[in-house]
Parts: structure tokens; C-alpha cells; sequence
């Protein structure tokens, strides 16, 4: 049975009526500075928290319920005699019932021309602790956190029927408000000590950007160039991702274009791994961002000039190539940190929540492949497979690649038909002159039916790496077996959506 209330609500909508309900059946209510204001104003007996505590609010207003008497009174458990008979011996009375809204901190930072000192004011301390001190007590004390909530709890109140299960839902809904708003907060934060940016626009022209930092700037060093625009950080993001796969190996150089990589290759030197990435697709490349994972020469600059780019991104330039990349003014050269202590998680905002998953920093070890279909490789061969292994990771799901010599040949990506998605492939490689016979392919995800496998073989790869894992799997290694295919099989799928 509920027989005491504290109420210390920002938002006043519908409180008149929930605090009558309360009242009629003599629900001692303690109410705050303009909580008690409103609820007197509209005939309805409360006790200050002052009164309670026997401290007045002090600070103009910013302390007001952290008190011993009042945290006490919501934290004892019931059902501990030590914590009841500590009540008793401080003359401290349980409440039962707590009913909180928060400063309105997100709308009062979404309003123009608000100042930091403003925005500060609106952060909420007592609110929050009542809060998490009442959920955390769910089983003793019910916690209001929205209006949404009142009716149902009218009614529940009507019956006296407060079940485990309800106070549980109270309790994880109350959560979840204070995780959002200190969510809300730190990201505010983030913005005045990150010098977080405003960017141009999003995705397109008529939506609103801005670039939240976190150690941002210890990875990127923006040595030239025009304001980097939403899209450019996100492909900047996939080509930094991708390059890493090579952070200790040969030299390599990735393109990148619309979140896909465009052509991925292994070189001799940067020069030879940027003219080799090329050619697997110039004509996507264009426009696109580059990136090498070794220090870039003067010679690489020189056929990097050659073709338009949005970025180019290297852990270091030497002098007179980087004074050679300036002269085109608008080019965005980027200086860029492997070592990311940060780079172990991902998480991605949808309606309604997020979504928050591990990195997926998964290095495949041909000790882990499984031979399904054919004889071993040879150990150039190996080296491609893992090549590919390596890419696919980073290419939109569904995706099918073809490699040969540690160069991607055609890739296929984002089609909701892996079929699709190996039609395109095949036609890419056969656009710039890219021979598949005798090539490597490899998949994201296992092949549901052999077609795909069939389509793949007739299009000349002699080696595929997949997953496995579907029910069709021994129809797909025996239609590979038929057609002199050699498959390993990873147990390792590489969605990416």
C-alpha cells in the first residue's frame, strides 16, 4: 500500500488530477520548491521537502532533494530488518511512491543561441538520483518517470494492485529514460570539449550534420584541403577500416567509393598497389578516397594526381609529395593513426534506440579453413585467399569477389541477391579487361543453393571461400566437386549492412 509520495515533476501536465487520486486516500504527499507551488495552488495538501529533511533548498534550487532522509527513505529494503530498524532509529519514514520528470536538457540544447552556461543549468542531478535510487528499489518503490504513466497507475491504484511485474516495467522504463538523457548529455559534452564540428550538410543538402568527436582528432590529422562533408567521413571511415587489414603487410592501397571499395590491391610499392587498385574499376574510382597503408613517396603522388579524389589518407607523406598533393586546393589530404584503442565496438542509431555490437576484427587463420572440395593450395595461392578474406569483410552484404595475385578482379556489393551481386562482380571484372580464369572467389555468407557456386565457377575462379552453414551445403560441395572446384569453408560469415 502506497502511504507516501514524493513528487518533483518539470513537466506539470496531468499532476492536479494524479495528486487527488492520491489525496483521497490519504497518500502523504513531499513535493519540491515549484511542485509545492502548483499542487497548493490547486487545493492540494503537500509537505516541502524542507520540511522532511530539515535543510532548506540551498544553491538557488540546485539542492534540494539529496539528503540523507529522503535517499534513505526510498533505498530501504522492506524486508531487511537491519535497514528497518535504522529507518526507526533516525526518525526516517519510508516513501513508497516516487514521481519524477527531468530539466528538459535536449530541447533546451536544440533551441538556437543557447549558451554552454544555460544549457549546464538544465542538467538534472536530484531528478536522476530519485530516479535511479527508486528503480533500483522497484520491488519497495513505484517510479513515475511520464505523464504516459498516470492513467495506468490511476488505475492500479483504484485496486491497490501494484505487481511485480508492473513495478519491473516501471523500473526498466525509468532506466532507460536516465540512460537517454545522460546519453543527451555527454554527447553535449563531447561537443564542447572534442571540438565537434557542424558540417555542411548529411547525406544530402537538406539535412542537418554535425561530426561528434571522440579521439578523432588523435587518429585523423587533416593536413589540406576543403571541409571534409558528412559522406567524405563515412567513406574516410570504410577506407580507414579496410587499410588496416594491411596495417603490418606489404604495400597496399584501397579505393573507396559510396561506403564500397571500388578496387583493393598489393603492391611492390605504394605506386604499384595504387596503379593495381585502380585498374580494377578507374572509372568508379573517380571521385573516390584513397588510402595507403605505408608512407606515400613522391612518385605514388604523381599518378595519384592523375585522377580525381575527394581524399587521400596515409599514416605519412613524404615532404615534397605532400607539397606536391596541395596544389590542388581543394583535395582533402588526411594523416591518419592506426592505433585505435576505441576500435573494439560499433554502434548505430535507429528509431527508437541503438544498436551497439563488437568490431569486427576477425583475422582469418588458414589453419581455421576447412577443405571441402578439391586438394590444398599452393601457398601463393593461400596468400590470395586470405587476401580476399580480408576484403570481403568490408564489402556490402550480399557480396561475392573475385582476386587473383592479391588484386580484387570484380567486386559485387549490397544486392539483396547474392546472384545479383556475382553478376556484377563478373561484369566489372570483364568492363576493364580482368581475366577470372583460375581466379579466387570468395562470398560473405554461405550459398543457400549451388547456382550461385555454378555461376561463379563458369565464370572461371578455380578456388571459393564461404562460410558454410547452410542446409544446402552438401548439395553446394558436391555441385563444387563436380565442376573441379576447390572450396574452403571458414565458419566465419562477414555481413555488413
Amino acid at each position: 500500500m502506497i502511504k507516501r509520495a514524493l513528487i518533483s515533476v518539470h513537466n506539470k501536465d496531468h499532476l492536479v488530477e494524479l495528486a487527488k487520486e492520491l489525496a483521497s486516500i490519504n497518500v502523504e504527499i513531499i513535493s519540491t520548491g515549484g511542485t509545492y507551488k502548483h499542487l497548493s495552488e490547486n487545493g492540494i495538501k503537500a509537505i516541502k521537502v524542507e520540511d522532511v529533511t530539515g535543510f532548506p533548498e540551498v544553491l538557488g534550487g540546485r539542492v534540494k532533494t539529496l539528503h540523507p532522509k529522503i535517499a534513505s527513505a526510498i533505498l530501504a529494503n522492506r524486508n531487511d530488518p537491519t535497514h528497518i530498524e535504522e529507518l526507526l532509529a533516525n526518525h526516517i519514514e519510508p516513501i513508497d511512491l516516487v514521481i519524477v520528470s527531468l530539466y528538459p536538457f535536449k530541447e533546451t540544447i536544440s533551441k538556437p543561441d543557447i549558451s554552454s552556461a544555460e544549457a549546464i543549468e538544465q542538467i538534472d542531478i536530484g531528478g536522476v538520483t530519485l530516479i535511479r535510487s527508486s528503480a533500483k528499489n522497484y520491488e519497495n518503490v513505484i517510479i513515475l518517470t511520464d505523464t504516459d504513466q498516470y492513467e495506468t497507475f490511476t488505475e492500479q491504484l483504484k485496486n491497490n494492485d501494484f505487481s511485480t511485474e508492473y513495478r519491473l516495467f516501471l523500473a526498466h522504463k525509468a532506466f532507460e529514460l536516465v540512460t537517454q538523457y545522460d546519453r543527451d548529455i555527454a554527447g553535449y559534452f563531447s561537443k564542447l570539449s572534442n571540438g565537434d564540428q557542424s558540417l555542411r550538410y548529411g547525406e544530402n543538402p537538406h539535412q542537418i550534420a554535425e561530426l561528434i568527436k571522440t579521439n578523432f582528432d588523435e587518429l585523423f590529422e587533416v593536413l589540406h584541403g576543403k571541409e571534409l562533408s558528412y559522406n567524405n567521413l563515412l567513406d574516410m571511415d570504410a577506407a580507414f577500416n579496410l587499410i588496416s587489414e594491411f596495417k603490418d603487410e606489404e604495400p597496399a592501397c584501397v579505393i573507396i567509393k559510396h561506403g564500397n571499395p571500388s578496387g583493393a590491391a598489393i603492391g611492390t610499392d605504394p605506386q604499384d598497389a595504387y596503379k593495381r587498385a585502380l585498374s580494377a574499376d578507374p572509372v568508379s574510382a573517380f571521385g573516390g578516397i584513397i588510402a595507403f597503408n605505408k608512407k606515400i613517396d613522391f612518385n605514388t603522388c604523381l599518378e595519384v594526381d592523375k585522377l580525381f579524389s575527394e581524399i587521400v589518407l596515409a599514416p605519412d607523406f613524404e615532404k615534397e609529395a605532400l607539397k606536391f598533393l596541395k596544389k590542388k586546393k581543394n583535395r582533402r589530404i588526411i594523416r591518419f593513426n592506426f592505433d585505435d584503442p576505441e576500435n573494439n565496438s560499433e554502434e548505430r542509431k535507429i528509431t527508437g534506440g541503438y544498436l551497439k555490437q563488437d568490431k569486427n576484427l576477425y583475422q582469418q587463420k588458414k589453419e581455421d579453413l576447412k577443405l571441402v572440395s578439391g586438394n590444398e593450395i599452393e601457398d601463393t595461392e593461400m596468400d590470395d585467399l586470405l587476401f580476399a578474406s580480408k576484403v570481403i569483410k568490408h564489402v556490402k552484404s550480399n557480396a561475392v569477389i573475385f582476386v587473383k595475385n592479391k588484386l580484387t578482379l570484380g567486386i559485387g556489393a549490397g544486392q539483396p541477391s547474392r546472384i545479383d551481386s556475382t553478376r556484377i562482380a563478373i561484369y566489372k571484372a570483364k568492363e576493364f579487361g580482368l581475366e577470372l580464369k583460375d581466379s579466387i572467389a570468395a562470398s560473405d555468407a554461405f550459398f543457400p543453393f549451388p547456382d550461385g557456386l555454378i555461376q561463379i565457377a563458369e565464370a572461371g575462379a578455380k578456388i571459393i571461400l564461404q562460410p558454410g552453414g547452410s542446409v544446402k551445403d552438401d548439395d553446394v560441395i558436391d555441385e563444387a566437386k563436380k565442376r573441379n572446384v576447390t572450396m574452403y569453408i571458414s565458419g566465419i560469415r562477414h555481413f555488413k549492412h
